[in-house]
């Protein structure tokens, strides 16, 4: 089912003419008492607009409104929804201006109009800009109004009915940002009639042959099985009847597209896909779901771990209902859904069927959880400003393969399959999230990077000096946990900078003689930063301490003169031979750094330095000097900016001893192999800090060793004392980790 190569799908014949008086009657149908004056202005003016317009195919543009009208007044939405609707494409399209509408029509459609066209005026230059930028416009319309995005969803579902008459790449390009943006939006605001029409006609266009053959296989299956539906339907019927369960039962067709994801994601062949067709129950109460479960599960033998009771915990987009599978009356495996008639309205029609506007509110109840989400999503879009990473974390959200867990007060959580503990912690309270230390569920202790499961109870463990670290992002899953952890982690490493960009500056200072604290307070520095355009003293001070402005430019900006002298005197120390300059003014950590009289210095851990490696240092952002061995692969990358290089040696005493890791390599375990090891390290006065003994089911082992020696030499000796070791076939030396 590659997407590669696709043939062209088979042609549609383009629907008919949609009529004012069927959306008149639809409406009418639903809300009797309703004026339907609006929606027959608006077709009105809509016409006018339209005229001599055209489609693709040929057809009277008008019929485009009309159908998108149509679609709405399916989902029992109210007149100023239909009449914005009739108009959608007023002001876009023709010369209508949305003062005209506003003067005609009132503030209410006018600003649903003008949200719509919103969305779709997009003059960004890349694909990828103008899907994020027209889904942040999208969240921004529907936080406004929630009806601004139903139109906009008829709006698609009628481009997509009629995309055959486009080039195939437009068809390719409009189907896959349907299946990406709109099919989820929908599904996550539960509006489950529009996601599964979407899916199936962008399947339709992305794979056209897959689309094709499924739609022969399915037909064929679904006819072979009718008559075991019709007898478990018939025969569900009258036993409910008997016990006095009022319930509608119905076969329901699996949708193409769902076969299809579950063909691709698990990897089955069609005919191992047994729930082509569904049967569903609509009962008149929730007490009627559980007695209508009990009387299937006495009929027919249930499949274990096929029973999911969204009743009881409902899906974060507020459906709800209880799916069960059972062995029907012939044998084959038969999925059974079971709900009231209010939830099978909610399923089918989602936020529309539910929303306050329907109680003449135009705005969304502030409590209202796909309110909660979407005033989420928007935070999120105003802290992303990469479109990559926005769509990035849109798409984490709108695919949620979602786990429940509780917390201890019994509370349900929903979370996408995958999150951890971690993003359990921030979906609480960002506090609780900042100072996670460690987690239990179900009473056990779990790492962090534990993948919650549903049904955990999960209760976190906090401490006031926790802190966040960039680890973290690599295993949370939630955008509100990344968001929030990101946003610490920048302050964190701003704040940073900004002391070392002060030490560095007091450094450079002290070079010239001069004392530091009176030149680098806010007031000092304020015609510095102001003269050069480099915004607050704290910018200033950050800057340095990132590595934008080294501290000779930046001490040449606060003392030009005295700066310029300096330089000439470097220079001219530059040109003695090397033997006879300082190397340095003090040791720290077993490092002569240049000039440097306080400073902090970390080793690299890709590399991990030894005393009598070759080093180069280099100034780091945030975090003082950091020291490389000459050959590190990551020091290419850091050469780019030469302020930041500063000279370093190895001091001929060292403080402390350097840790060193170590691998092993066995050829054949044997007894008392481990201690010959340990003895032959020992041999050449070396601790072992740490070890990690691997045997394989060969008996051959690889082991690592975690050693402190005070420097290369002395690690040679125990490595060469370890190859002597009898069935030790390898030793070398692990850089970094």
């Amino acid at each position: 089912m590659s997407e590669a190569e696709p043939r062209a799908a088979p042609p549609i014949a383009p629907p008919a003419m949609v009529r004012l008086e069927n959306i008149l009657d639809k409406v009418q149908a639903y809300s009797p008492a309703t004026d339907l004056t609006p929606v027959q202005r608006a077709y009105v003016f809509a016409a006018k607009a339209h005229r001599g317009q055209e489609r693709r195919s040929g057809e009277p543009y008008l019929s485009h409104p009309l159908a998108v009208a149509e679609i709405l007044a399916d989902l029992h939405l109210d007149v100023s929804s239909i009449a914005a609707g009739l108009l959608h494409d007023a002001v876009e399209d023709t010369r209508a201006t949305i003062e005209e509408i506003r003067d005609l029509f009132g503030d209410e459609v006018a600003g649903l109009v003008d949200g719509v066209t919103k969305i779709s005026k997009l003059p960004l230059s890349t694909r990828q800009d103008r899907q994020a930028e027209s889904f942040r416009k999208m969240l921004l319309a529907m936080s406004k109004d929630i009806r601004v995005i139903l139109i906009k969803f008829a709006d698609r579902l009628h481009n997509m009915r009629t995309l055959e008459p486009l080039p195939e790449t437009k068809q390719r390009a409009v189907a896959r940002e349907t299946l990406d943006i709109y099919a989820p939006l929908a599904h996550r605001l539960g509006i489950a009639r529009i996601k599964w029409e979407l899916e199936d006609l962008a399947l339709r266009y992305l794979d056209p042959e897959a689309y094709r053959d499924l739609q022969a296989r399915v037909a064929k299956k679904r006819a072979e099985r009718e008559g075991e539906i019709n007898e478990l339907i018939a025969i569900l019927e009258g036993r409910l009847e008997e016990v006095g369960v009022q319930a509608q039962i119905t076969g329901r067709p699996k949708h193409f597209y769902s076969i299809y994801k579950k063909m691709r994601n698990q990897g089955k062949e069609f005919d191992e896909i047994y729930d082509l067709v569904a049967v569903r129950a609509t009962t008149d109460s929730v007490k009627d779901c559980y007695g209508a479960l009990g009387i299937i599960h006495t009929l027919w033998k249930p499949i274990p771990g096929r029973f999911k009771d969204f009743i009881a915990v409902p899906k974060s987009n507020g459906y709800q209902s209880l799916h069960t599978t059972v062995i029907g009356p012939r044998g084959e495996a038969v999925e059974i859904q079971i709900r009231t008639h209010d939830m099978h309205t909610t399923a089918e029609e989602g936020i529309a069927a539910h929303w306050a506007y329907k109680e003449g509110k135009a705005h969304p109840d502030p409590g209202d959880k796909s309110f909660v989400w979407l005033r989420q999503l928007l935070d999120w879009g105003r802290d992303l400003k990469d479109p990559q990473e926005f769509m990035d974390t849109v798409r984490v959200d709108l695919f949620p393969d979602e786990v429940y867990v509780f917390t201890p007060k019994g509370d349900v959580k929903a979370f996408p399959r995958g999150a951890t503990p971690i993003d359990f912690a921030f979906g609480i309270h960002t506090d609780i999230g900042l100072h996670c230390v460690g987690a239990k569920v179900n009473g056990r202790i779990v790492p962090l990077r534990y993948e919650l499961q549903n049904g955990d109870i999960v209760e976190i463990v906090t401490s006031p000096q926790q802190h966040p670290s960039k680890d973290w992002l690599k295993i949370v899953h939630t955008p509100r946990a990344r968001s929030r952890i990101r946003a610490w982690l920048k302050n964190a490493e701003r704040a940073r900078s900004v002391q070392l960009g002060r030490e560095l500056l007091e450094r450079e200072l002290r070079k010239l003689g001069k004392g530091a604290a009176p030149l680098l307070t806010p007031e000092a520095l304020a015609p510095v930063v102001e003269r050069y355009g480099l915004g607050t003293a704290e910018e200033f001070l950050a800057s340095v301490g990132y590595g934008k402005v080294s501290p000779r430019q930046a001490v040449g900006k606060l003392l030009p003169e005295e700066a310029e002298a300096l330089v000439e005197a470097e220079a001219a120390k530059e040109r003695e031979p090397r033997e006879r300059r300082p190397v340095s003014k003090v040791v720290e950590e077993g490092i002569r750094i240049e000039g440097v009289d306080d400073i902090l210095v970390r080793f690299g851990k890709c590399c991990t330095p030894l005393p009598g490696d070759e080093i180069v240092g280099f100034i780091t952002r945030g975090r003082g000097v950091t020291i490389h061995t000459g050959d590190c692969p990551n020091v290419d990358g850091l050469t780019y900016d030469p302020a930041r290089r500063i000279r370093v040696e190895w001091a001929e005493r060292q403080r402390t001893p350097h840790q060193a890791k170590i691998l092993v390599t066995i050829g054949q375990d044997r007894p008392g192999l481990l201690a010959d090891i340990s003895s032959a390290i020992s041999s050449a006065n070396v601790n072992i800090a740490q070890a990690e003994i691997r045997v394989t089911e060969e008996r051959r082992g690889v082991n690592t060793f975690v050693l402190e020696v005070a420097d290369l030499k002395q690690l040679q000796a125990a490595m060469q004392a370890v190859r002597k070791v009898s069935g030790v076939v390898g030793v070398e030396r692990i850089r970094g980790g």
